[in-house]
């Protein structure tokens, strides 16, 4: 990456940080020292650090995905092949709407409910590899399985919900591959609203696999909904792009034009 960048005439600083914090410190100061592009080798993890450093500036992202899920890539309909990903990353920035909420920034999906479950299980286990990992983390969760009581309030309207998951979409994806809000444009300054409502283990295995189709929508117990401001509350946490966010109740909003990202292709 870093001899295509030079070759394509670029001034390159090479970070390879080893944790959390100390990603956090290199995204900080490449702001303090003005660069005009900040490349992520990485997973939607890495991608959420950078999102929360450089949405509202002026500083370009470019995503080289190499993680397990690979939502935000997917979503913006980057490549995934580390060739294709290193030229796109390189190539001219286009506007991109994100999430903000009080406990920061988000790029794909916000969720609460049974996907929260799945996701810190995920992170936990070591076999599979690669997206298959969300799979297996799911039918190890389903024991647990039960309806979240929950207040979603969309542009002022108030519903009262039980859901089994619940995802707030500014793209399409999450959990390696499934498009859980299919509508959702990064693009609309909307926010797409998933929610699924009270499932038994039996019917979330139908239910599951129609996620990676994005032909969940028809079922019965699905209700979608789309806004500008959408308020979660009630007593559950809240993950996006598949990082913990903190707990609710949470305001999200869509906010247009918050990121610019390379390669993107519209």
């Amino acid at each position: 990456m870093v001899a295509a960048a030079v070759g394509a005439g670029h001034d390159v600083t090479l970070s390879l940080p080893e944790s959390e914090a100390g990603t956090n410190a290199a995204l900080r100061h490449a702001l303090q020292t003005e660069v005009d592009r900040v490349i992520v080798v990485g997973g939607d993890g890495i991608v959420h650090l950078a999102v929360n450093a450089l949405a509202m500036t002026p500083v370009v992202l470019g995503i080289v995905p190499i993680g397990t899920g690979n939502d935000g890539a997917r979503a913006l309909g980057l490549p995934t092949s580390p060739a294709a990903a290193i030229e796109a990353a390189l190539r001219p920035a286009t506007d991109v709407d994100a999430i903000r909420t009080e406990h920061g920034w988000a790029l794909t999906v916000a969720t609460a409910g049974f996907g929260v479950r799945v996701n810190k299980r995920a992170n936990r286990l070591r076999w599979p590899q690669g997206a298959a990992v969300y799979k297996r983390a799911t039918l190890e969760e389903l024991p647990g399985l039960r309806p979240l009581p929950l207040t979603l309030i969309v542009d002022g309207v108030s519903h009262e919900v039980a859901v089994t998951l619940i995802a707030v979409g500014n793209g399409a994806y999450f959990g390696g591959n499934m498009q859980i809000c299919p509508a959702a444009d990064p693009y609309d300054g909307l926010l797409d609203v998933t929610v699924v409502g009270k499932l038994g283990r039996v019917e979330l295995l139908r239910f599951f696999p129609t996620v990676f189709k994005g032909t969940h929508l028809s079922h019965p117990q699905v209700t979608t909904y789309r806004g500008c401001v959408i308020e979660l509350r009630g007593a559950a946490e809240l993950w996006a792009d598949g990082e913990p966010m903190g707990i609710l109740p949470v305001t999200l909003e869509a906010i247009p034009r918050a990121l610019r990202i390379a390669g993107v292709a519209r």
